[in-house]
This record gives structure tokens, C-alpha cells and sequence, in this order.
């Protein structure tokens, strides 16, 4: 044995001296990595744009960016942070109350950078994708286009949270990246550089795509429509709106139209069915981020964005985040006639006991929104929502919100300890944001009798979406009563008014209604008045305080200032 290990030894030496001798051991490609010449083949290309499709859902519960519920909803009036107290991720508390806000916070840091991250994945495919021929790879068109797509979603983020960003393309040389201010752009010329993308998608982008899940030509017109409709709304340097462009919303008109007569496209018939895993990919889904779970990763590819908006009962276990507001809550209210209730809706009276869901006329999107104590829980008359679910209601109320749940029985559910997840999708564009987006374009056009229709479609929808809104015993959960807007006395002032109010029942907890003020230049007047009444109900918002020309964006973080070594400038008022 001894003779043997010494053999073995000498010959390793002897392989050791012939091979330093050539030298050829240098030219060895390293284990387990990978040169960047040897990325530029088809197959890891293509890989690499994978790679870009996996940031969309690589959020995490402190900084998600699938839902934006706390930039969206919490900002926006519609939700409070809830969960275990205003110290609990308080960033999400300093978004909620505006006065604590602040440039150096980790959370809006990483989400900055999560962001360019994200971005940095679309050049790095775009650059490769462009230096490969055509006649190697087939797809090269559309795989650009998909990375288009992709970096545009991904600005788009950026450019409604901070107004002004350092735009950087996969053209770029990485060395220039430092010389790239956030201010080297307009705020009307970044929108239209987030528009170009969006642009080039179209034209490259098939109407369908062999794999569910890749981005197409309906679903880059359809966010094209949104990111135009946004750029319309002109504003100043104070963040205030100045005017409408006419032009941009005929295009958004032409563009959703488009998308409607492309035929791929419905309303579901049931609302539930955009927030169940059945759901998933339906004739209502213009563009989604897939989840996965049981897919060889640890644990797996679930939306975790979303992870901390679980009831606290055993059969889920934590945390309790993300709880609707009692303004939203009263906002689903109707009148005798089915319609909502604008002047009054806040100031009749709260929806707070069982009694009162009984006794007042309510939309049925309430129920599918909302998680209120004694009715079902996500459509499960057996599984009823208790006090006891929720973590802190002296602090935050007895209200969760359900879209982004499933049940435990669900086959998409997964616990993420400590956290609950789920590998349902989640709708980054629903059919009816084309409808209403169409809706508002008109209506700004002073065209509201065309508007008129799509928003009767999406409210007829509404309607016909009580079957899964059961207790136990057959009866209904709530008192339901929703109608059609009349013809007569349709204005284009009451048609504004009544798609704000439409946009806002019908994506409710999606992470939107922030940025929709914003858009229409009425953040500050709206929530220093819901401030004014929710102070009194929660304590907490007691000092809240919304400053117009500061409150509109987030500041640009402080970390990001100090690398750019004073290059990138703060925005208005911080």
C-alpha cells in the first residue's frame, strides 16, 4: 500500500512538472464559472434573458415591487400598514405618515437598487443580443423586444417613484455609467424614453408567444397606453399638474384599442377568478409575473412581495400587514340606485359591525376585497374571518385585505417560514385596466358618452359577482346593490369623477391608487382630507401630513446621492 501512494504521488508530481513546463495549464478555462465570450453563445443568451424575466418577481416582504402595496395602497389612502405596530418595518409607517419620511432610508435604498439591478440584467441579454447575427439566432428580434419590454416595466417603476432617474441603456459603456445624472433627462423626456421601449415591443413582439408568460405585441401596447396616459398629465417642477396633452391620449385611445380588438382579451365573467390560482394566465391577463413553487429551487419561486399580508390565525400564522382603511371601506356604499355615493360616502356613518354590511347597500367588489370579521375568507363559507386573525386591531382596525391571499388548502400555498406565500400570479396588467384607461382617455378628450360604456362593462361585471359571496347557509354576506351609470346628466365632470371612483373599487389593494392621484394632480388635497378623519380613528396618523411639491416621489436616496458623489440631485422639497 505504502509502494502504491508513492507511486501515485511521483506520477502526480511528474504530470504536475510536464504541465508547468507548457504552460498550457493557464489557458484552462476555470471550474464552475463562466468567461463572457462563453455567454454570447444562443443557448446561454437566451438564458440570460431568463435571467431578466426572474427580477420581476424577486422582491422580498421589506422591499416589494410586484404589488407596490405600500408605496400604492398605504401611500395612497386606501390601506394601512398594519402589522405588529408602527415600528414593525417601520419605513412602510414613515411612507404611510409622510412627515417621518426620510432620505436615508435602507428600505427605498434597496428599492432603487433592486430596480437598476433588474435593469442591468435586460442591457447585459440587450447587449448580447444585439452582437449575435440574425441568422443564429431566428428569435433575436423577439427576444429584444421582450427585453424592451422588461427594462420599460421596470423604469416605469422607478420613474413614478422618484419623478427623476439616471437613464442607462444596454449602449452605455459601464465605465460612463458614473457620468449619467438623474437630472440629465427631462421629466417629459425619461417618460418618452420609458415610451421608446415600449415602442420597440410593439414592433417586434408577437401577438401570442409558444410559452406562458413572455411578454407580447398586445401586452407591450397595452403598457405603452399606460406609460402615455401617465406622460399626458403634464407637470411643473413643483410636481403640480399644468395640463393634459390631447394628442398622447388619442394615442392611448388608439392603443387600447388595439389591444380590445385583438380578440386574445374579456373581462372574466366572475371578478373572484383574477385572484385565485384557477385564474392564473385567463382571458383577463395581459401580462403577469409567473410564480412557481415544488420547482427544484429551495423554496421555490413564490411571490414573496406579498409574504406578510396573512392573517395571524393557526392555519396561516403571520403578520398581518397590509389592512384596508376605513375610508376604503366606506367607498364601496351605494346609493338607492346601485351607484356610489361620492359626496357622502365618508361622513354617513362607518362600516364596521356585521350589522352594517347587512343594513347598508354595499358594491360587491367590498367582499372580494376586503376581509371582514364573520363573512368567508377568500370564498370558504366555513372558513370565517375572526377577530383574533388580526395582530394589533386597537392599533390598525379588524380588516385584512384578501386579493393576494389564497386559502391553506390552496395548491399554491406555501409557508415561507415565518411567513405565508403563494405561487399564484400576480396581474401586472388586467384587461380592465385597458377598458378603464380608454375610459379616462376619452373622458379627458371630453368624449365621456364613448367612455360611458366601459365603465357600465366593468360595473356589470361587478354585478353579476355575488355567487361566491355565500355564508354557510346560502345567504348573501353582504347587501348588495350595485347599478349602471344613466345616460343622462353623463358630463365630463361627472364622468371624471366617476371613473376616479371606478378605478378605485375596482383595483383596490392592487398598488395603484397612489399613483393615480398623483397622476391627476389631487394627492394633496385628497389625503390631508382623509387624514382629517382617519386621525381620528387611528391614533397613529394623528401628526400625518401630506406636502405637496415633496410628497409626490419618494427622495432620491441619500446612499445613491453620495455614490454618484453629489452627480445626482435631490428632488423638490427634500
Amino acid at each position: 500500500m505504502k509502494l502504491l501512494k508513492t507511486s501515485v504521488l511521483a506520477c502526480s508530481l511528474l504530470a504536475f512538472s510536464v504541465s508547468c513546463n507548457d504552460k498550457s495549464f493557464l489557458n484552462v478555462d476555470p471550474t464552475g464559472a463562466l468567461s463572457d465570450d462563453q455567454l454570447n453563445t444562443v443557448g446561454n443568451i437566451d438564458k440570460q434573458v431568463i435571467a431578466a424575466y426572474a427580477q420581476l418577481g424577486n422582491d422580498i416582504y421589506y422591499v416589494p415591487y410586484t404589488s407596490m402595496w405600500p408605496y400604492g395602497n398605504v401611500r395612497g389612502g386606501d390601506a394601512y400598514k398594519g402589522g405588529g405596530g408602527t415600528a414593525d418595518v417601520d419605513a412602510f409607517h414613515f411612507y404611510e405618515t409622510f412627515i417621518f419620511n426620510r432620505v436615508d432610508l435602507s428600505n427605498t435604498d434597496e428599492f432603487w437598487y433592486r430596480m437598476y439591478l433588474s435593469i442591468s440584467r435586460c442591457n447585459d441579454a440587450l447587449r448580447r443580443l444585439n452582437a449575435v447575427d440574425a441568422a443564429t439566432m431566428p428569435n433575436k428580434a423577439v427576444r429584444q423586444g421582450e427585453m424592451r419590454f422588461l427594462r420599460g416595466h421596470f423604469y416605469f417603476l422607478l420613474k413614478e417613484m422618484f419623478k427623476y432617474v439616471p437613464y442607462i441603456d444596454e449602449e452605455l459603456p459601464v465605465d460612463q455609467y458614473p457620468t449619467v445624472s438623474n437630472v440629465a433627462l427631462s421629466n417629459d423626456a425619461l417618460w418618452s424614453k420609458v415610451a421608446e421601449d415600449f415602442r420597440f415591443a410593439v414592433e417586434n413582439l408577437p401577438a401570442t408567444q409558444p410559452e406562458i408568460g413572455r411578454a407580447t405585441k398586445p401586452a407591450a401596447q397595452a403598457y405603452l397606453a399606460k406609460t402615455l396616459l401617465y406622460q399626458a398629465y403634464t407637470q411643473n417642477e413643483s410636481n403640480a399638474v399644468t395640463g393634459i396633452d390631447a394628442a398622447k391620449l388619442t394615442e392611448v385611445n388608439a392603443l387600447c384599442n388595439a389591444v380590445i380588438s385583438s380578440g386574445q382579451y374579456s373581462l372574466h365573467a366572475d371578478f373572484a377568478t383574477n385572484f385565485l390560482t384557477a385564474g392564473d394566465n385567463g382571458v383577463e391577463s395581459v401580462f403577469a409575473i409567473q410564480f412557481s413553487r415544488n420547482d427544484g429551487t429551495p423554496k421555490g419561486r413564490t411571490d414573496r412581495g406579498n409574504e406578510l399580508n396573512y392573517p395571524m390565525n393557526p392555519e396561516y400564522g403571520c403578520c398581518s400587514f397590509h389592512q384596508p382603511s376605513q375610508n376604503l371601506i366606506n367607498s364601496f356604499k351605494t346609493d338607492a340606485g346601485g351607484l356610489p355615493r361620492f359626496a357622502d360616502f365618508n361622513t354617513s356613518g362607518d362600516l364596521t359591525t356585521p350589522a352594517d354590511f347587512l343594513s347598508t347597500t354595499v358594491d360587491p367588489r367590498l367582499d372580494h376585497t376586503v376581509a371582514i370579521v364573520g363573512h368567508p375568507f377568500k370564498y370558504d363559507p366555513n372558513f370565517v374571518f375572526q377577530e383574533s386573525w388580526v395582530r394589533v386591531p386597537q392599533v390598525y382596525g379588524y380588516n385584512l385585505s384578501m386579493k393576494e391571499s389564497v386559502l391553506p388548502t390552496d395548491p399554491s400555498f406555501q409557508k415561507t417560514p415565518p411567513f405565508m406565500s403563494s405561487s399564484k400570479n400576480w396581474t401586472i396588467i388586467r384587461y380592465a385596466d385597458v377598458l378603464l384607461w380608454k375610459a379616462e382617455a376619452l373622458i379627458e378628450l371630453n368624449r365621456p358618452s364613448e367612455a360611458l360604456p366601459l365603465i357600465n362593462q366593468i360595473r356589470q361585471r361587478a354585478q353579476n359577482s355575488t355567487a361566491r359571496l355565500k355564508q354557510a347557509n346560502g345567504a348573501a354576506t353582504s347587501k348588495y346593490n350595485i347599478g349602471l351609470y344613466p345616460t343622462a346628466g353623463f358630463t365630463q365632470a361627472y364622468a371624471r369623477e366617476a371613473l376616479r371612483f371606478e378605478r378605485r373599487l375596482e383595483f383596490a389593494m392592487e398598488g395603484y391608487r397612489f399613483f393615480d392621484l398623483v397622476r391627476w394632480g389631487i394627492a394633496a388635497p385628497y389625503l390631508n382630507t382623509y387624514f382629517a378623519k382617519e386621525k381620528n380613528l387611528r391614533q397613529y396618523l394623528s401628526t400625518a401630513r401630506f406636502t405637496p411639491a415633496r410628497d409626490e416621489y419618494m427622495p432620491i436616496p441619500i446612499n445613491q446621492i453620495n455614490f454618484s458623489k453629489g452627480l445626482y440631485k435631490q428632488n423638490v422639497g427634500w
